[in-house]
């Protein structure tokens, strides 16, 4: 039986989803967030020593890392969302499930920290000096890199419809949350309108929103209006 240790707001989210959209049957074990700190409970590691999700079990098999989950569903249980071995296409799907997490999320968390830093209670003259330097860092670096990899990302989609083309597939799930985390930011949605309705593409698919009900509150999931 396969079992999901999923934690909100994280990047399990995405195998709930791969999940569903296989339409495998599975348990779930849902964990929160500290309230004060946004780390991950210490119970998670007591199913990983790292204590960090998404970790899922499949009988004897337990594994970490999104990318690895996927590729493992994949190819066990998926066959129809990866493309034929040893193609152009598998390799391109080889070259995003990476990219992911090896080469796009880096700025991506590094901005995301550099946001708390900004954030984070400090006493006031050292406020000018923290700013000061979360801009240098910004300016000499960050934002230059950010930019580098969404502007590559959507001249990428701005000629295929997914990732390796016509056709859905897990590549298309492995991008999903740097993308959507990348979109929560209104600035950087507006000055990528095809990375936008792409997230969009991924966020109105039937097994997405099913995977929404099954992993709970979601920061980067669609937005509702009432």
């Amino acid at each position: 039986m396969i079992e999901l240790h999923h934690l909100n707001d994280s990047r399990s989210q995405r195998i709930v989803w791969m999940l569903e959209e296989l339409q495998l049957d599975y348990d779930i074990k849902c964990y929160q967030r500290d309230a004060d700190t946004s780390l991950a409970p210490a119970s998670l590691k007591r199913i990983h020593p790292l204590g960090k999700a998404p970790i899922l079990t499949d009988n004897e098999i337990t594994l970490a890392e999104s990318g690895a989950i996927i590729d493992y569903l994949a190819h066990k249980y998926g066959a129809a969302l990866l493309p034929e071995a040893d193609t152009p296409a598998w390799w391109d799907y080889v070259y995003w499930l990476h990219y992911a997490e090896g080469s796009l999320m880096p700025p991506l968390w590094m901005g995301h920290v550099l946001d708390k830093v900004q954030q984070a209670p400090m006493p006031f003259f050292v406020r000018p000096v923290a700013k000061k330097l979360v801009a240098g860092i910004y300016d000499a670096f960050l934002s230059q890199q950010l930019h580098a990899h969404l502007n590559f990302v959507a001249d990428h989609l701005a000629c295929h419809e997914w990732f390796l083309g016509d056709s859905f597939s897990s590549a298309d799930i492995q991008m999903s949350f740097p993308l959507e985390a990348a979109m929560h930011n209104p600035r950087l949605a507006d000055s990528y309108p095809r990375i936008h309705a792409y997230v969009a593409q991924l966020q109105a698919r039937p097994a997405y929103l099913q995977a929404l009900a099954k992993g709970g509150l979601y920061m980067y999931g669609p937005k509702v209006t009432s």
